[in-house]
Protein backbone atom coordinates (compact mmCIF):
# COMPACT_ATOMS: atom_id res chain seq x y z
CA UNK A 1 0.00 0.00 0.00
CA UNK A 2 3.04 2.53 0.95
CA UNK A 3 4.57 1.38 -2.52
CA UNK A 4 1.09 2.70 -4.53
CA UNK A 5 0.45 5.81 -2.29
CA UNK A 6 4.18 6.94 -3.19
CA UNK A 7 3.70 6.00 -7.07
CA UNK A 8 0.46 7.66 -7.33
CA UNK A 9 2.27 10.79 -5.50
CA UNK A 10 4.74 11.10 -8.08
CA UNK A 11 2.82 10.49 -10.81
CA UNK A 12 1.18 13.17 -9.79
CA UNK A 13 3.89 15.85 -9.47
CA UNK A 14 5.10 14.41 -13.17
CA UNK A 15 1.09 15.38 -14.35
CA UNK A 16 1.35 18.96 -12.71
CA UNK A 17 5.06 19.15 -14.57
CA UNK A 18 3.69 18.54 -17.60
CA UNK A 19 0.95 20.75 -18.08
CA UNK A 20 3.32 23.67 -16.33
CA UNK A 21 5.12 23.82 -19.11
CA UNK A 22 2.13 25.64 -20.58
CA UNK A 23 2.28 28.61 -18.15
CA UNK A 24 6.19 28.76 -18.41
CA UNK A 25 5.95 28.79 -22.26
CA UNK A 26 3.03 31.75 -21.74
CA UNK A 27 5.22 33.41 -19.54
CA UNK A 28 8.33 33.33 -21.91
CA UNK A 29 6.11 34.79 -24.91
CA UNK A 30 4.78 37.35 -23.41
CA UNK A 31 8.26 38.36 -21.87
CA UNK A 32 10.10 38.21 -25.45
CA UNK A 33 6.94 40.26 -27.05
CA UNK A 34 7.05 43.01 -24.81
CA UNK A 35 10.28 43.18 -24.06
CA UNK A 36 11.38 43.22 -27.80
CA UNK A 37 9.59 46.71 -28.44
CA UNK A 38 11.06 48.66 -25.54
CA UNK A 39 14.74 49.44 -26.76
CA UNK A 40 18.32 49.78 -25.46
CA UNK A 41 17.75 49.31 -21.49
CA UNK A 42 20.24 48.91 -18.99
CA UNK A 43 19.33 46.69 -15.82
CA UNK A 44 19.73 48.15 -12.63
CA UNK A 45 19.76 45.49 -9.63
CA UNK A 46 20.46 46.32 -5.60
CA UNK A 47 18.63 45.35 -2.50
CA UNK A 48 15.05 45.52 -2.06
CA UNK A 49 15.75 46.60 1.76
CA UNK A 50 17.16 50.19 0.90
CA UNK A 51 14.81 53.06 2.21
CA UNK A 52 14.10 56.25 0.45
CA UNK A 53 16.76 58.88 1.81
CA UNK A 54 19.50 56.40 1.99
CA UNK A 55 22.94 56.67 0.37
CA UNK A 56 22.66 54.09 -2.28
CA UNK A 57 19.11 54.96 -2.80
CA UNK A 58 19.23 57.98 -3.42
CA UNK A 59 22.40 57.20 -5.79
CA UNK A 60 20.58 54.60 -7.80
CA UNK A 61 18.18 57.82 -8.36
CA UNK A 62 20.84 59.60 -10.25
CA UNK A 63 22.42 56.39 -11.56
CA UNK A 64 19.09 56.02 -13.89
CA UNK A 65 18.39 59.35 -14.39
CA UNK A 66 21.70 59.52 -15.94
CA UNK A 67 21.67 56.40 -18.13
CA UNK A 68 17.85 57.55 -19.25
CA UNK A 69 18.85 61.39 -19.98
CA UNK A 70 21.43 59.54 -22.21
CA UNK A 71 18.90 57.56 -24.21
CA UNK A 72 19.31 53.99 -22.20
CA UNK A 73 16.10 52.68 -20.83
CA UNK A 74 16.21 51.29 -17.12
CA UNK A 75 14.93 47.86 -16.21
CA UNK A 76 14.40 46.78 -12.59
CA UNK A 77 13.04 43.83 -10.49
CA UNK A 78 9.75 46.13 -10.02
CA UNK A 79 9.87 46.22 -6.49
CA UNK A 80 10.66 48.24 -3.97
CA UNK A 81 14.68 49.58 -2.72
CA UNK A 82 17.01 49.97 -5.47
CA UNK A 83 14.92 48.56 -7.79
CA UNK A 84 11.83 51.30 -6.98
CA UNK A 85 15.08 54.23 -6.70
CA UNK A 86 15.87 52.87 -10.68
CA UNK A 87 12.14 53.00 -12.13
CA UNK A 88 12.18 56.90 -10.26
CA UNK A 89 15.21 58.23 -12.05
CA UNK A 90 14.24 56.89 -15.25
CA UNK A 91 10.90 58.32 -14.36
CA UNK A 92 12.18 61.85 -13.70
CA UNK A 93 14.61 62.10 -16.70
CA UNK A 94 11.44 61.08 -18.97
CA UNK A 95 13.43 57.88 -20.18
CA UNK A 96 12.05 54.26 -20.25
CA UNK A 97 11.33 52.88 -16.77
CA UNK A 98 10.42 49.05 -17.28
CA UNK A 99 9.55 46.36 -14.39
CA UNK A 100 9.91 42.80 -14.20
CA UNK A 101 7.84 41.87 -11.46
CA UNK A 102 7.97 38.53 -9.21
CA UNK A 103 5.22 36.94 -7.18
CA UNK A 104 6.67 36.56 -3.98
CA UNK A 105 5.44 35.87 -0.04
CA UNK A 106 7.13 38.83 1.10
CA UNK A 107 8.75 42.29 0.55
CA UNK A 108 7.76 42.42 -3.34
CA UNK A 109 5.00 44.84 -4.88
CA UNK A 110 5.14 47.17 -7.75
CA UNK A 111 6.49 50.22 -7.30
CA UNK A 112 4.42 53.29 -8.43
CA UNK A 113 7.44 54.90 -11.17
CA UNK A 114 6.83 52.11 -13.84
CA UNK A 115 5.73 52.87 -17.02
CA UNK A 116 2.25 51.32 -17.69
CA UNK A 117 2.89 49.54 -20.37
CA UNK A 118 6.18 48.48 -19.27
CA UNK A 119 5.25 46.65 -16.22
CA UNK A 120 5.42 42.75 -16.70
CA UNK A 121 4.40 39.64 -14.13
CA UNK A 122 6.22 36.46 -13.75
CA UNK A 123 5.77 33.18 -11.44
CA UNK A 124 9.19 31.48 -12.37
CA UNK A 125 12.60 33.12 -11.51
CA UNK A 126 14.29 31.71 -14.26
CA UNK A 127 12.10 33.37 -16.83
CA UNK A 128 12.65 36.49 -15.15
CA UNK A 129 16.13 36.29 -15.43
CA UNK A 130 16.34 35.67 -19.12
CA UNK A 131 14.60 38.64 -19.64
CA UNK A 132 16.97 41.03 -17.83
CA UNK A 133 19.99 38.46 -19.82
CA UNK A 134 18.39 38.74 -23.01
CA UNK A 135 17.40 42.75 -23.06
CA UNK A 136 20.01 44.46 -20.96
CA UNK A 137 22.71 46.21 -23.00
CA UNK A 138 24.63 46.49 -19.33
CA UNK A 139 24.06 45.31 -15.51
CA UNK A 140 24.28 48.22 -13.22
CA UNK A 141 24.94 46.63 -9.68
CA UNK A 142 24.20 48.45 -6.53
CA UNK A 143 24.57 47.05 -3.33
CA UNK A 144 22.30 44.01 -2.62
CA UNK A 145 21.85 40.79 -0.90
CA UNK A 146 21.47 37.25 -2.34
CA UNK A 147 19.40 38.24 -5.53
CA UNK A 148 21.14 40.73 -6.32
CA UNK A 149 24.61 38.72 -6.51
CA UNK A 150 22.34 35.82 -8.19
CA UNK A 151 22.33 38.16 -11.20
CA UNK A 152 25.92 39.24 -10.72
CA UNK A 153 27.11 35.66 -10.91
CA UNK A 154 24.17 34.40 -13.55
CA UNK A 155 25.96 37.38 -15.91
CA UNK A 156 29.34 36.95 -15.86
CA UNK A 157 29.30 33.28 -15.91
CA UNK A 158 27.24 33.38 -19.60
CA UNK A 159 29.65 36.21 -20.48
CA UNK A 160 32.51 33.67 -19.18
CA UNK A 161 31.07 30.94 -20.99
CA UNK A 162 30.71 32.52 -24.51
CA UNK A 163 26.88 31.82 -23.47
CA UNK A 164 25.94 35.34 -24.40
CA UNK A 165 28.29 38.31 -25.77
CA UNK A 166 29.77 40.12 -23.38
CA UNK A 167 27.99 43.70 -22.07
CA UNK A 168 28.92 46.20 -19.31
CA UNK A 169 28.92 44.80 -15.83
CA UNK A 170 29.36 47.60 -13.51
CA UNK A 171 29.27 47.36 -9.47
CA UNK A 172 28.72 50.58 -7.85
CA UNK A 173 29.62 51.64 -4.21
CA UNK A 174 33.93 50.93 -3.71
CA UNK A 175 33.41 50.48 0.25
CA UNK A 176 30.42 47.11 -0.07
CA UNK A 177 32.00 45.80 -3.52
CA UNK A 178 35.40 45.90 -2.43
CA UNK A 179 35.80 43.00 0.01
CA UNK A 180 34.12 40.81 -2.84
CA UNK A 181 36.92 41.75 -5.53
CA UNK A 182 39.30 40.92 -2.87
CA UNK A 183 38.39 37.58 -2.09
CA UNK A 184 37.60 36.84 -5.62
CA UNK A 185 41.17 38.13 -6.56
CA UNK A 186 43.06 36.72 -3.52
CA UNK A 187 41.44 33.55 -3.19
CA UNK A 188 39.75 32.16 -6.65
CA UNK A 189 42.36 33.85 -8.90
CA UNK A 190 45.29 32.39 -6.38
CA UNK A 191 43.67 28.85 -6.43
CA UNK A 192 43.43 29.21 -10.19
CA UNK A 193 39.63 28.83 -10.12
CA UNK A 194 39.31 31.91 -12.16
CA UNK A 195 41.58 33.00 -15.13
CA UNK A 196 43.03 36.69 -14.85
CA UNK A 197 40.89 38.31 -17.90
CA UNK A 198 37.52 36.77 -15.99
CA UNK A 199 38.49 40.15 -13.71
CA UNK A 200 37.99 42.18 -16.50
CA UNK A 201 34.24 41.32 -16.89
CA UNK A 202 33.41 43.22 -13.74
CA UNK A 203 34.28 47.35 -13.32
CA UNK A 204 33.66 49.08 -9.91
CA UNK A 205 32.86 52.68 -9.60
CA UNK A 206 31.43 55.21 -7.99
CA UNK A 207 29.46 57.99 -9.74
CA UNK A 208 26.56 58.22 -12.39
CA UNK A 209 29.09 59.78 -14.53
CA UNK A 210 31.40 56.45 -14.63
CA UNK A 211 28.87 54.14 -15.00
CA UNK A 212 27.07 56.28 -18.24
CA UNK A 213 30.91 56.55 -19.21
CA UNK A 214 31.50 52.97 -18.97
CA UNK A 215 28.07 51.81 -21.03
CA UNK A 216 28.85 54.65 -23.44
CA UNK A 217 32.09 53.79 -24.43
CA UNK A 218 31.32 49.95 -24.70
CA UNK A 219 28.59 50.84 -27.13
CA UNK A 220 30.80 53.17 -29.25
CA UNK A 221 32.18 49.66 -30.67
CA UNK A 222 29.43 47.24 -30.60
CA UNK A 223 26.16 47.31 -31.72
CA UNK A 224 22.82 47.06 -29.49
CA UNK A 225 21.29 44.42 -29.84
CA UNK A 226 18.89 41.51 -27.94
CA UNK A 227 21.92 39.23 -26.56
CA UNK A 228 21.10 35.81 -28.12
Amino acid sequence: MRSEAHHKGWNEIKTNDSWAIFKIMGEFVNGFERMSQIGPCVSIFGSARTKPGAEYYELAVEVADKLASSGYGVITGGGPGIMEAGNRGANQAGGTSVGLNIDLPFEQHDNPYIDSDKSLDFDYFFVRKVMFVKYSQGFVVMPGGFGTLDELFEAITLIQTKKIGTFPIVLVGTSFWSGLLDWIKNTMLTEKTISPEDLDLIQLVDTPEEVVSIIDSFYKGHAMSPNF
